[in-house]
């Protein structure tokens, strides 16, 4: 009885300490939170796969420099509720994109908002659920 009950909570240890990294890895201690940039570039590459999306632009810097970004937002499963798709962004689409920078200084970052320039708007920041301002002109 006593060997079951050692084998049991051992058992039960292990997968504590195994969930550890993975509480880890979804925290934002990269990412700036009191600190949002909004940059305006073109879209180069829309990855939709989990764990997370990757948006990929480049932002043409006021010194004539361009600056590879890369947005991240949540899986696809949470993006699909806020109106996100597969499609939603193609390669050459001119976006204004609001984002939580690293903190290291390299150009990535947590996308709080896309815009397009048709004025279509995509929102990462999920207080209900839903994005507060999908689709808004």
């Amino acid at each position: 009885m006593q060997n079951r009950f050692m084998r049991s909570f051992l058992v039960a240890v292990g997968f504590l300490i195994l969930s550890v990294p993975m509480w880890a890895h979804h925290g934002n201690a990269s990412f700036e939170t009191g600190k949002a940039v909004t940059v305006k570039g073109n879209i180069t590459e829309w990855f939709w796969a989990n764990p997370h999306c990757l948006l990929k632009f480049d932002e043409k810097a006021d010194d004539g420099q361009v600056r590879h970004w890369v947005g991240e937002t949540q899986a696809p499963a949470n993006m699909i509720d806020a109106g996100w798709s597969r499609n939603a962004f193609k390669p050459g689409d001119q976006v204004t994109v609001d984002i939580r920078p690293a903190k290291s200084g390299n150009f990535v970052g947590a996308i709080s908002r896309v815009v397009l320039a048709d004025g279509r708007v995509f929102s990462a920041e999920r207080s209900n659920g839903v994005g507060t301002d999908l689709y808004k002109k």
